[in-house]
C-alpha cells in the first residue's frame, strides 16, 4: 500500500470516527428517552438562528412545544446537549436549593488570552466566587445613592435633547435615543468620561457601545465552537472578543485609572470602587482573601458594566414606552403618580422620591416580564443531579442547563392573560405571594444580577423624567406586534421603536 493511499485511508477513518462521535452526541437525549426535537447535525436545536429565527423565537418554540411533558426537555446548544427546564420547582432547585451543584454557567472564558472575557458574568468556580465577593460592595444601596445625582444630571440633558427632537418631528425612534442616554450614564459612572452621546450620536463611546454588541471575532461556526466546547477552545488559546473592542476598552481603562491615581481624583463611582480594590484599600473578605484586582480584571468588569448596563436599561425603557403608547390609561396613571410624588418632594427627583413611585416600579417589572432582555439563564451541572420525583430525569455532570425565563414569563399558568401588559401583576401583595423564581429578569439565588439595583435606578429615572414631560402614542411607523432582532442574543426590537411624541 502506497503512502498516499495509507494517509487517505487514515484520514477517512478519522473523519468517520469523528462523524460517529458527533452523531452519538447529537442523539444524547434520544438514547435517554427524554423528549426533544431531532437536531441539526451542525446547528443542533439552533437551526435557523440569526437568519430565519430570533433567539427568543427558538426558546419560546421549544418551551411551548414541550411544557407539560416533564421537568425538562432535551435541547442541543449547537453540538452541546442541554437540559431545557420546564417547571418552576426545578428552577428553584437549580438557582437556590441546590445552587452549589449548578453554580457555574459553563461559558467560554479565557482571561489569560482574552482579558475582557474575565468578566463576572462568565467566570466559574473559585474565580467567580472570589470576584463576586470583591464586587459585592460596589452595588449596595449606599453606593447607588452616591451615583444617583450623576444619573439625574444626565437625565436633565436627555430630556432637553428629547424635547428638541420632539419639537422638530412628532415621530421619534426612541430606542436609539434611550441608548445614547444610558451610554452617557454608564460612561460617566464607569469611566468618569463625558461621552456626549446625547449631543453626538456618532460619539466614540456610542459607536463602540453598538459595536460591542454586534461585532464578533468569529462567525457562526466559530461561535458554535466556543459555546459547544469552551474548555477545548481555551486550551487552543482562542479569543472571543473582537480585537478592536478589546484594544479600545483596555486603553480607556488604563488611561482612566492612571489619570485618577496620578491626580488623586475621587468621583464616588464604579471606577473608584474598582481602583480601591486594585490598591487593596477595601476590607478583606471574610475568608481573609486578598481583594486586589489587576488592571485586566478592572477592564473586564468595567466592560461588562458598560455593555450590559446601557443595553438592558435602554431596551427596557424602550419597550415600556412601546406598551405605554398602546395603553393610554396606564400611561396617564403613571404620569399622575410621577407628578404627585414629585410634588411631595418639592419637584426634586431624589433617591427617596424615586423609591416612592410604586406604580413606576410595577410598570418596569411588567415590562421586564413581557420583554425579558436576557431571556434565558445558563448553568452547568457540577455533579450528577436526579430531579426530585423524576428518577428518569438525570442531569449528568458537565451538562448545560437552560432556564427559559422569557417564555416562562408568558405562561398562562404563572400569569393570567400572559400576553397583556398589566402592571397590576406586580402589586405588592401579588409579588409577596408569588414564588421568586416565577420572575427572573435578574436571575435569582446567589448568582443573581449584581447590577440589579443600578439597572432599576437608571430605568426609573429615565422613565419618570420622560412620562412627566411627554405623552406617547402609536403612529403609522409603530410596528405592532413587535418584531424581534434576529441577530441579537438579547431581546431587542428590529428596526427600532417609532412613537408619536407630544409635550404634556
Amino acid at each position: 500500500m502506497g503512502v498516499v493511499t495509507l494517509l487517505l485511508t487514515a484520514l477517512i477513518a478519522v473523519i468517520g470516527y469523528l462523524f460517529i462521535r458527533l452523531h452519538q452526541r447529537m442523539h444524547y437525549w434520544q438514547r435517554k428517552g427524554i423528549p426533544c426535537e431531532e437536531p441539526s447535525l451542525l446547528m443542533g436545536s439552533m437551526k435557523g438562528v440569526q437568519t430565519e429565527r430570533a433567539f427568543i423565537d427558538i426558546w419560546t418554540h421549544h418551551y411551548n412545544k414541550f411544557k407539560g411533558t416533564g421537568p425538562f426537555a432535551g435541547f442541543y446548544w449547537f453540538q452541546r446537549p442541554a437540559a431545557f427546564v420546564l417547571e418552576p420547582f426545578l428552577v428553584k432547585h437549580i438557582l437556590i436549593k441546590d445552587f452549589n451543584k449548578f453554580s457555574d454557567r459553563g461559558f467560554f472564558s479565557n482571561p489569560e488570552d482574552d482579558p475582557l472575557s474575565g468578566q463576572l458574568f462568565v467566570l466559574d468556580g473559585h474565580k467567580w466566587r472570589s470576584m463576586r465577593n470583591k464586587l459585592s460592595s460596589t452595588f449596595t444601596s449606599g453606593k447607588m445613592k452616591y451615583m444617583f445625582p450623576t444619573v439625574v444630571k444626565i437625565s436633565h440633558e436627555f430630556i432637553k435633547v428629547f424635547g428638541d427632537m420632539a419639537d422638530k418631528s412628532s415621530v421619534i425612534e426612541v430606542r436609539e435615543l434611550l441608548a445614547r442616554f444610558t451610554t452617557d450614564v454608564i460612561g460617566n459612572v464607569a469611566f468618569g468620561i463625558e461621552c456626549n452621546s446625547l449631543k453626538d450620536p456618532e460619539a466614540e463611546f456610542r459607536v463602540m457601545g453598538r459595536k460591542s454588541l454586534t461585532d464578533k471575532r468569529h462567525g457562526l461556526v466559530g461561535i458554535a465552537v466556543l459555546t459547544s466546547f469552551p474548555k477545548f477552545a481555551k486550551r487552543l488559546h482562542l479569543k472571543g472578543t473582537a480585537e478592536h473592542i478589546e484594544k479600545f476598552f483596555m486603553k480607556i481603562v488604563r488611561e482612566t485609572v492612571d489619570f485618577r491615581e496620578k491626580n488623586n481624583i475621587r468621583r464616588n463611582d464604579f471606577m473608584d470602587q474598582l481602583i480601591d480594590l486594585k490598591n487593596n484599600r477595601l476590607l478583606k473578605t471574610e475568608t481573609g482573601e486578598d481583594t486586589s484586582l489587576t488592571i485586566e480584571e478592572i477592564a473586564a468588569q468595567t466592560f461588562l458594566f458598560f455593555a450590559a448596563g446601557f443595553e438592558t436599561s435602554s431596551t427596557t425603557m424602550g419597550f415600556a414606552l412601546y406598551e405605554l403608547a398602546q395603553n393610554v390609561e396606564i400611561q396617564n396613571r403613571l404620569r399622575q403618580e410621577c407628578k404627585e410624588v414629585l410634588a411631595k418632594y418639592n419637584g426634586d427627583l431624589t433617591y427617596e422620591c424615586i423609591k416612592d413611585m410604586q406604580y413606576l416600579n410595577q410598570v418596569i417589572s411588567e415590562t421586564l416580564r413581557l420583554y425579558t432582555v436576557l431571556p434565558i439563564l445558563n448553568r452547568e451541572a457540577l455533579e450528577d443531579f436526579v430531579v426530585p420525583g423524576y428518577p428518569k430525569y438525570v442531569i449528568k455532570q458537565g451538562t448545560m442547563v437552560i432556564i427559559p425565563a422569557g417564555p416562562m414569563h408568558r405562561d398562562e399558568k404563572l400569569y393570567p392573560e400572559p400576553n397583556r401588559f398589566n402592571p397590576d401583576n406586580f402589586e405588592p401583595e401579588k409579588v409577596k405571594n408569588r414564588d421568586s423564581v416565577e420572575w427572573l429578569p435578574f436571575g435569582d439565588g446567589p448568582r443573581n444580577c449584581i447590577g440589579k439595583r443600578f439597572g432599576e435606578m437608571q430605568a426609573r429615572i429615565g422613565l419618570a423624567m420622560l412620562i412627566k414631560d411627554f405623552k406617547f402614542s402609536v403612529c403609522d411607523k409603530t410596528v405592532i406586534p413587535i418584531k424581534y432582532d434576529k441577530t441579537n442574543f438579547v431581546v431587542s426590537s428590529e428596526g427600532g421603536i417609532h412613537l408619536k411624541v407630544e409635550r404634556v
